[in-house]
């Protein structure tokens, strides 16, 4: 059962009210099976209205607003934020089947992405440029004008953060299309957003199905910029809809993240990195390290140590706070187990179990060792599977590394300081940590991939280059 809400989520929000759908879908609690309540089904005539909206707020009270003032309404947002962690957390926790622990851990992270949007908005700075004689030339930062946002169902909190909060501290005014799958949190940082002062009309939300809302906010003519995070098959329909309107986008698509173990890596410090970064919010995570590649010479002692973690690990419901929750939906599900039915050929190291009953539970399994061809090394999984490959020398870990369609995170984990500098050069990953994975979320740090993994780039000022457009005045003055 939902906890009381002060909006209706089977509304959307558009130019500052809340106005009920034409329809309703139902929305699923992943660790049941039961329906959480009725959401909205925006159609193409609401995303119009919603960006209609946003072109009024750009050229009116939003679009007047100093940086300074957008970066207060974004910390007093941050602030409402961390006053409703524990509703945000519960929401999430029913909506998306994530653990209660990892729920508020996005909440958290919500906060922080406004708490440094916030802060980040007047800084964003032009430059001079050395020219002619009797010349003075300046670059402006610029807002793009109306963004679109189009928000998966695996990180809801973080990826709104990141996305709308970066596009809002630059002066854009943003039209959000969350997953049908997962929407509640959005509905309720829009209505924190409009707590916040936020005029009507700088944020939208059009909840909805892909294949409609989302369809005809990608290919909007008036969206100037579309920020997307979500498969490699969509994120490529989003791009060719928006060309059409030669519209950049920024695409956050998927991943299959490797973790490198040397001979001399301490797995003290690893364990816990090699298996929860594969396994945490269970798999569904575009920078989930899905695989592990290992020198031979520790391939036995990670494979003990990974298999009695995953002995180890609890799946449960989400409010039950265990290790691993369930999968999103009933079709996820089944995405998964045909990936394991393809694994029938591959040594089973460990397995945890899923309970018995309803809700969209799979077993976390860990294979090894495995040829870096094997489709459940080369193809993303998007669950609790993770993969170990070993290697004999550093060139071999660099090949199968860079081995797949993807290059979104990677992970080396050595004391060789030298070895370190030569892989992160090396790797073709949007980032590269060493002896660490995810560095606690970043908020700061620029976030994306190259390949099919996508390009441009979130989180830090980098977000807020992407979120404006760059003009350049030249002033002749004799």
């Amino acid at each position: 059962m939902l906890p009381d809400l002060p909006i209706d989520t089977a509304h959307m929000l558009i130019d500052g009210t809340w106005c009920p759908a034409q329809s309703t879908l139902p929305l699923t609690n992943p660790s049941s099976g039961e329906v959480l309540c009725q959401i909205a089904r925006g159609r193409a005539e609401d995303v119009d209205a919603a960006v209609r909206s946003a072109e009024q707020a750009r050229d009116g009270d939003w679009g007047r607003t100093t940086a300074v003032d957008r970066g207060r309404i974004l910390t007093r947002l941050g602030q409402l934020v961390l006053e409703h962690t524990e509703l945000l957390t519960t929401l999430e926790a029913l909506d998306v089947g994530k653990p209660i622990s990892q729920a508020r851990a996005d909440a958290l992270a919500l906060a922080r992405y406004c708490e440094f949007y916030g802060g980040a908005a007047d800084k964003v700075h032009g430059q001079t440029i050395p020219y002619l004689d009797g010349y003075t030339v300046y670059t402006l930062r610029e807002p793009h004008g109306v963004t679109g946002h189009i928000v998966p169902w695996n990180y809801p909190m973080q990826i709104i953060g990141r996305s709308v909060g970066a596009a809002l501290a630059m002066g854009n005014a943003c039209v959000l299309k969350p997953a049908e799958d997962a929407c509640l949190t959005a509905l309720l940082f829009a209505y924190l957003a409009t707590q916040a002062g936020l005029p009507a009309g700088a944020l939208n939300v059009v909840p909805g199905l892909g294949a409609e809302a989302g369809a005809a906010l990608s290919a909007h003519p008036g969206i100037q910029h579309l920020s997307f995070t979500g498969s490699v098959a969509t994120g490529a329909s989003v791009q060719i809809a928006a060309g059409a309107n030669v519209v950049p986008v920024t695409l956050e698509l998927g991943g299959k993240s490797p973790q490198i173990v040397f001979e001399d890596a301490n797995l003290d410090d690893a364990l816990p990195f090699l298996v929860n970064a594969g396994l945490q919010n269970a798999g569904q995570t575009c920078s989930a390290s899905s695989r592990i590649l290992v020198h031979t010479s520790r391939l036995e002692e990670v494979i003990s140590a990974m298999a009695a973690a995953y002995r180890a690990k609890h799946i449960g419901a989400a409010m039950d706070d265990p290790d691993i929750g369930p999968l999103i939906n009933a079709r996820q599900k089944e995405r998964v187990l045909a990936f394991l039915a393809k694994a029938s050929d591959l040594p089973l190291i460990a397995r945890a179990e899923p309970p018995e009953g309803p809700g969209f539970y799979v077993p976390a399994s860990l294979y090894g060792p495995v040829s870096p061809d094997h489709p459940l090394a080369q193809q993303e999984i998007f669950g609790p599977v993770q993969v170990i490959i070993p290697f004999e020398d550093e060139a071999e870990a660099v090949e199968i590394a860079n081995g797949t369609d993807y290059g979104l995170v990677a992970s080396i984990w050595t004391e060789n300081g030298a070895r370190q500098m030569r892989l992160a050069k090396a790797l073709r990953s949007g980032q590269v940590f060493i002896n660490n994975y995810g560095a606690g979320g970043g908020v700061e740090l620029p976030f994306g991939g190259t390949g099919k993994s996508g390009h441009g780039r979130e989180k830090g000022f980098e977000a807020l280059y992407g979120f404006s457009t760059l003009k350049t005045v030249a002033a002749r003055h004799g």
